[in-house]
């Protein structure tokens, strides 16, 4: 069977929304969202040779952080394809088309979370991480108490351009999270009221700036069934964190749980009583390079590091990253220029993924099969010198 791979039209855009329902049980009836164009969202169908769409795959015109400087991403979504079609190769043809899509609006990256993770290792993705959140007793929470300068109160949709520009202060400074501009942050018509699931917004101030935001939902019934499901809480300080965690434990009387999700290192994770957790959630990330000279030139790196490393690089899926390379790093820049002498170093593109990512170290990677050659891998430690990349958004 030929494929067609290209953009899917307008009016073939029920029909994509009726395949991604077929493959992952949504709601017979389709989001708004699903059937009208968004600017810069791509959405790619794989057509057989009668014409009918049997995969579809959707490119999120995405931004990351990484060392303190917007890093232009793909993010992948939607993946399906027809039951009669799969173990044909249609997912791995529309995952090179979305790559050859993806470098020529010029993303650096990409980001996914995969359903089943063999068929995007097989594409050069690994995982990069983890989405965690806590589930914990609303009654165990710090309780409410004399919050000093921080000024609580109730917020809406007009706040939530500020919620944004507040969580950006708190993103910029970590490696991986999103921008939360573009892309699937504007799936949604401009008239939505609140976040689909986001019952509620709770602002906190100092001295009439915003310092922190709070949306979560109420969920149904109240008792021991009782659960709140936060979907955004970042504080730029101590004492608005624990202010908004005081908000939740105000819930004590009428809910039994909430899940909170989790950004290790910050105000609010340092709040959370972490050991009393009832459970813990994590759901793998995984990550890959579009363009390894993109990757590492547009992000920022840590300022003490200095270092040259050189290494072959095998990408089969894009060519264009495949081949000899030396990575060098001063002054909180990157680059990565052509060599034509042979490396002593061999790099898998998901070993230049976990390492990107802060994941793994140049030996770890050589330990699990994705690093290799006659020299010490541990001089690959430069491709990871950054912290370990954290997402808090599914997509």
């Amino acid at each position: 069977m030929s494929l067609q791979v290209r953009p899917v039209r307008a009016d073939e855009l029920a029909a994509a929304w009726e395949l991604g329902r077929l493959a992952f049980g949504g709601p017979e009836e389709a989001p708004a969202s699903a059937l009208r164009e968004v600017p810069g969202v791509t959405r790619l169908g794989a057509f057989d040779d009668a014409g009918r769409l049997v995969g579809k795959i959707t490119d999120l015109p995405h931004e990351h952080w990484w060392g303190g400087r917007r890093v232009v991403s793909s993010g992948v979504s939607g993946v399906a394809v027809r039951p009669e079609s799969r173990g044909g190769g249609v997912a791995r043809t529309l995952l090179g088309a979305l790559l050859a899509h993806a470098r020529e609006r010029g993303a650096a990256i990409s980001t996914l979370h995969p359903t089943v993770s063999a068929v995007y290792r097989a594409a050069g993705w690994e995982v990069g991480g983890t989405l965690d959140a806590v589930h914990l007793d609303v009654a165990g929470l710090p309780g409410p108490r004399d919050t000093g300068a921080v000024q609580l109160g109730p917020g809406g949709a007009a706040d939530l351009p500020r919620v944004t520009d507040l969580y950006e202060q708190v993103a910029r400074v970590r490696d991986g999270l999103l921008t939360r501009r573009g892309g699937f942050f504007e799936l949604d018509p401009p008239d939505t009221p609140l976040p689909r699931g986001v019952d509620a917004v709770t602002l906190a101030e100092v001295g009439g700036e915003l310092t922190g935001a709070l949306l979560y939902g109420r969920g149904r019934g109240y008792g021991p069934e009782g659960h709140l499901d936060v979907g955004t809480l970042v504080a730029r300080d101590p004492a608005t964190a624990r202010a908004l965690v005081g908000v939740l434990a105000g819930w004590r009387t009428v809910t039994r749980t909430v899940r909170v999700p989790l950004l290790l290192g910050d105000p609010v994770s340092q709040v959370l009583p972490l050991e009393r957790a009832e459970r813990r959630s994590g759901e793998a990330w995984m990550h890959r390079p579009v363009d390894v000279v993109r990757a590492v030139a547009t992000r920022g790196w840590p300022a003490h590091v200095r270092g040259r490393v050189a290494f072959r690089l095998t990408d089969v899926l894009a060519p264009w990253n495949d081949g000899t390379w030396e990575l060098a790093v001063a002054d909180g820049a990157g680059a990565l220029t052509r060599t034509a002498a042979e490396p002593d170093l061999t790099l898998d593109v998901r070993g230049f993924a976990v390492l990107y990512c802060g994941a793994a170290t140049g030996r770890a990677a050589a330990q699990a099969g994705l690093a290799g050659g006659n020299g010490d891998p541990a001089a690959l430690d430069l491709l990871s010198s950054g912290p370990r990349a954290q997402l808090l958004d599914y997509f």
